[in-house]
């Protein structure tokens, strides 16, 4: 079996953000939590994932803080699985990759899932990256900058 590579201490934040969530069952599941699952048999039915690796994804997810575990909302001894806030800030992320998919994976006409706002049931505009001034920016409009280390006060 190969070993994962891990990016949890590089210095790119894509390559830490794709170590906590890249995998494609996770992004899946988090996906599902969006969209109202709490339990893992809700999981698991949705996803028709092994047991076993919903298992592990969920602890992962978990573990990362993106879920947390809280009591089931039936009063049940079960416990449900919600996003955290660090998890409901991948929204634009889900979003952005929902978009993605629509424009590039299926034919005019084909059926397919859509995300509506529930105030108007409209359809949400077109994610779109802008500057701090407010300009849509695109690849070429952009550059990586390597931040300097914070350093402690004094010194």
């Amino acid at each position: 079996m190969v070993a994962r590579t891990r990016f949890d201490d590089s210095d790119c934040p894509v390559a830490r953000s794709v170590d906590a969530i890249g995998d494609w069952w996770s992004l899946l599941i988090v996906r599902d939590a969006f969209d109202g699952s709490r339990r893992f048999g809700e999981f698991q039915r949705g996803l028709g994932v092994a047991k076993n690796i919903l298992t592990v994804r969920l602890r992962a997810l978990v573990a990362g803080g993106v879920l947390e575990t809280v009591p089931a909302s039936d009063g049940s001894a079960y416990r449900e699985y919600v996003l955290t806030a660090k998890g409901e800030a991948l929204f634009p992320v889900v979003v952005a990759l929902r978009q993605w998919g629509e424009q590039h994976f299926f034919e005019p006409g084909e059926p397919r899932s859509e995300l509506v706002d529930r105030r108007r049931e409209l359809p949400l505009r077109d994610l779109e990256v802008r500057a701090s001034d407010g300009r849509r920016v695109t690849p070429g409009d952009t550059t990586v900058r390597k931040v300097a280390p914070d350093t402690p006060e004094g010194t």
